[in-house]
Formats: C-alpha cells, structure tokens, sequence
C-alpha cells in the first residue's frame, strides 16, 4: 500500500527547517529517522531532502509511504467486514462479536487482523494492520485503522491526547443511579494475566462517566464515556459500583439474557489525521443487545 504526500510551502510556512515542518505535521520520530534509509521516501524540490535545510516560499515536499509487505504472522482468511468508512487514510469498521482484534496464543485465524488482511489481500495491496482503539474480543462497534504510518501517527497522538471521543452503550444488571462519575484506579489481579479489579495501592488511574438512558427487564441501558482506556475499564468499573454488566464471562458470567458481555463502541468522534476535518461515526446497535434489553422475563 502507498501513499504520496506533496507540500508546497506557503508564505506563513517559509523559514522553518524541513524537520520542524514535518514534526508539525505529525510525522513520528521514528518515521523521520527511517527516511534516511529510504531512498527517495522523502524529497525536497525532486533533490535530496536534508533535515535542516530552511524552506522557502514555493518550496516542494513530497513524501512517499509505501508498505512493501503486509504484516508478518497474520495470514489473510476470508471475513465479513462491516465497512462503515474508507478512504486513502483509515478505514472505519463495525466490530463484531466473537472477534478478537489481532493474532494471540489460540488464535491465529480467526481475528479481525485476518479478515483485514484478507480484505487488502484481494485488492494486491500489501497492508500493515494498525488499530488505533482496541476493544475485547466480543464487545461490538465502531473501531479505527489507519493505512499509513503517518495517519497511525497522528491518531495515536489524538488517542493520547484525548482528542478521539469515545462512546459506549452498555446493559449493567440492576437500576443505576441516573448519572455518575467512577474514579477508581485498575490494576491486573496477581494471580491473573487476564483479569483486573480496582486496586487503591497498585492501580493506574482510570475515570468513567455514564448516564442512564432507560431502564427495562431489570437493565440499565447506559451511555458511557472514557477519560482513560484502561484494560477492562467499563467492565470493571461497572463491577465495582455495584452494577456489573450482564453476560460478563468474566466479571459477572450470567447468561440469562446475552452470551457476551452487553458493551459496544457506539459512536467515534475524531479529527481525520490529515484533512483534520471533524468526521463523526456511529455504528448501530447489535440486535443481540436489543433483544436482550426488550425481551420480557
């Protein structure tokens, strides 16, 4: 997969050293120093670009991204994706349930990495999988790739900035107050690779606000956003106020009305990584979460 970027410098822009100009546009550390040894991955007015040199007015940048193969250990295995944006620079999916995000022990083929590079695969594109927002294996929704390092760059630096607004619709047992904030720290449980709990000695900082948008068949139906993105976070805040999710097999394995924890990504609010024009998606509602929330007893 490539990608070619052309900068003319602009009056506003001139005096400044090529690297300056490429930093501000997000190119990462990393990515500069590879251009060194990437011939012609980087130019100034068709010549070689030095990182010093001062640019002036009418000036040429052109920068070449290519992937020349795809990423190693995740082979291409057919997968339904469901699309919910593409263009040059990320490509928006709606998660399903039952899919973990990338290969791990146990599951080498059976990953949204598979179906992606799948998908790449039969367009004769070689693509290196960056997921920006990661989520469980069976919660759904609304989840960001990026098809370049230097759109990985950027939205990674949103994500840390908190600048990518992340919002959840889950089902927890029981009636919650109408709004509420949980600040409790997480940590991993010691005799777990897998589990957390809320830990006041050894946790790492985590704060969730949500509201409850109705209550039926005994759920609370809950709006959810982040201020962190701690491992477990939604799962084990809504444990420790005393509301755990239903279907949780972790946290609270009742089955009773759904057979995964009741938790999707529903909408993504984020800055495109190189227009920066403020996209907004929303993925729709599971109908495994309706039914269960609908049902009657």
């Amino acid at each position: 997969m490539e990608r070619i970027f052309i900068y003319q410098i602009q009056e506003a822009e001139a005096g400044q050293t090529l690297l300056d100009f490429l930093r501000a546009k997000g190119y990462s550390r990393h990515m500069l120093t590879g251009f060194k040894t990437s011939p012609g991955s980087l130019l100034l007015n068709n010549g070689i670009a030095r990182g010093h040199a001062l640019l002036g007015v009418g000036d040429c940048i052109r920068v070449r991204l290519a992937d020349e193969k795809a990423s190693e250990k995740i082979p291409p295995v057919f997968m339904p994706l469901h699309i919910l944006y593409e263009d040059e620079d990320i490509l928006v999916l709606n998660k399903a349930a039952d899919t973990p995000i990338h290969p791990s022990v146990g599951n080498y083929e059976n990953t949204l990495a598979n179906g992606v590079a799948w998908y790449y695969a039969q367009k004769g594109e070689a693509y290196v999988f960056r997921c920006i927002n990661r989520l469980d294996r069976d919660t759904t929704g609304a989840l960001i790739l990026a098809k370049n390092a230097l759109s990985a760059a950027v939205l990674s630096a949103q994500m840390k900035a908190r600048e990518i607004h992340r919002t959840y619709l889950a089902l927890a047992e029981g009636k919650t107050p109408l709004s509420g904030t949980i600040q409790a720290p997480i940590a991993r449980v010691d005799s777990s690779a897998i589990l957390r709990e809320v830990n006041y000695k050894t946790g790492e900082s985590a704060c969730t606000h949500f509201q409850r948008l109705d209550f039926h068949n005994g759920l609370s139906l809950l709006e959810l956003h982040l201020e962190s993105g701690r491992t477990h976070q939604i799962r084990v805040h809504m444990k420790h106020l005393g509301f755990p999710l239903t279907g949780d097999f972790l946290y609270n394995p009742n089955f009773s009305h759904i057979h995964r924890q009741a938790l999707h990504s529903y909408q993504l609010v984020f800055r495109h990584p190189i227009t920066g024009k403020a996209l907004i998606f929303q993925a729709p509602v599971p109908e495994d979460m309706r039914r269960a929330f609908l049902s009657e007893d």
